[in-house]
């Protein structure tokens, strides 16, 4: 079974816990801090893996969760991080946010690796705040939460030629005759509901890969029938073959329908007409299709699309067509990959840097924490008296100092920020 989009939930890993603890020994009772940091939380990451081509896996597994990071322990041992969960996916998988449907990552390359959600850091043991006047710290702090998603996964196969067209116009046919896939042909529309790939190997030069996309219908590029579904997988080919019925045999005008496809391509993404193309005008074996012919030369090849007459049938032309399709896939970049164009997704991937927590430890101890204060505290240099200036007026600005008159602080307090400690004075 084909499938090409799924929905699913990941979520990283918490960090462990920090331990509070004091060393203990044969004759020591009153030994300093010792309790160890908690274990950073596991990572969410994403692989692309060549051997796979559909979402299937997803089909039934749906919630993806990397492992929490251990509590510290005592005599400053630190907890082990958390594993990372790794979820391979097949190239050309595009990871959409679910509730905003930004792009998060486009996976196009062999191996490629995506760390789409980051572990929760570890929490300090208590030793990391003892100071020369708070020698016994009965505090530590918990591991950070990591984020959590629900995603969309959104497979574009990646080919080197698509077949487009009509409905019943021989795409599958032609698949089958040229590679060594087996798709399902029947005398009816919509027998193919999935894009199908085959690999054509042989005397054309390089092997490549060929895609039958299933068949378009007027109103596509709107979503009309499965269109949406069908034409996401354009999108990732070098070149295309334009397969219409030259016999008209459905009451299809060959020449309308040609132009038609061309219209719904270029509604949905108007660079995909600027791809090479040539047009297999199929079923040559029916009388009514010479006419049709000389119609669809007269209106493509002056316009620089070639048109080659193919009977998928009897295999009449197919060598011709494959033939141009490896020429023209050699003037092609050999490396070239039709990515979606996005912006960096940062939306609450890294910790919120303007929230903050306040804690009374103890009577006259507070512990400030926050993203963005500690990342403050950082490159600030605060042993300097601008540079301590700057960073009380960051305070204030931030409602910190606000934040601490409500939790009833008073002048010759302590607090806390990280590393650092100061005496509270309005």
């Amino acid at each position: 079974m084909f499938i090409d989009r799924v929905k699913i939930h990941v979520k990283g890993g918490k960090g462990g816990n920090g331990c509070v603890s004091f060393y203990r020994a044969k004759y020591i009772t009153h030994g300093g801090p010792d309790g160890g940091d908690g274990g950073k939380g596991g990572d969410v990451v994403f692989v692309v893996d060549t051997s796979m081509n559909t979402l299937m896996d997803f089909r039934y597994k749906r919630t993806f969760e990397a492992e929490n990071g251990r509590d510290g322990g005592k005599k400053n041992c630190s907890g082990a991080g958390g594993a990372d969960i790794v979820i391979k996916v097949p190239p050309g998988t595009i990871i959409r946010e679910a509730s905003t449907n930004k792009v998060m990552a486009d996976l196009t390359k062999t191996d490629e690796r995506k760390i789409l959600i980051k572990g929760g850091r570890g929490g300090r043991g208590n030793r990391h705040f003892a100071t020369a006047t708070r020698q016994a710290p009965r505090y530590s702090e918990q591991g950070k939460p990591a984020k959590e998603y629900d995603i969309i996964l959104e497979l574009k196969l990646i080919a080197d030629v698509g077949l487009i067209g009509l409905p019943s116009a021989g795409k599958s046919t032609i698949l089958k005759m040229a590679t060594n896939a087996n798709p399902k042909i029947a005398e009816y529309h919509f027998t193919t509901l999935s894009p199908n790939l085959g690999v054509v190997r042989g005397k054309y030069g390089k092997d490549f890969v060929l895609a039958d996309i299933p068949g378009l219908i007027e109103g596509a590029s709107e979503g009309a029938g499965l269109g949406f579904d069908f034409l996401r997988h354009t999108e990732r080919t070098k070149a295309f073959i334009h397969v219409v019925d030259a016999a008209g045999i459905e009451g299809n005008d060959p020449v309308e329908s040609i132009r038609l496809i061309n219209e719904e391509l270029y509604k949905y993404n108007k660079e995909l007409l600027e791809r090479p193309m040539i047009i297999a005008a199929n079923k040559m074996d029916i009388a009514e299709a010479e006419a049709n012919l000389e119609r669809i030369k007269d209106t493509y090849e002056g316009k620089g699309i070639k048109v080659f007459p193919v009977s998928a049938i009897t295999n009449k032309g197919i060598d011709e067509l494959l033939k141009e399709a490896a020429e023209i896939l050699r003037s092609c970049p050999e490396d070239i990959v039709f990515e979606e164009e996005y912006d960096e997704f940062t939306d609450e991937i890294s910790e919120d840097k303007a929230k903050f927590t306040i804690n009374e430890i103890e009577p006259g101890y507070f512990l400030v924490e926050g993203a963005g204060v500690e990342r403050m505290i950082g490159y600030t240099n605060i042993d300097t008296e601008k540079g301590f200036a700057f960073f009380q007026n960051y305070l204030r600005e931030k409602g910190i100092i606000e934040a601490l008159k409500a939790k009833g602080i008073k002048d010759g307090d302590t607090v806390a920020i990280y590393d650092s400690e100061f005496e509270f004075f309005e």
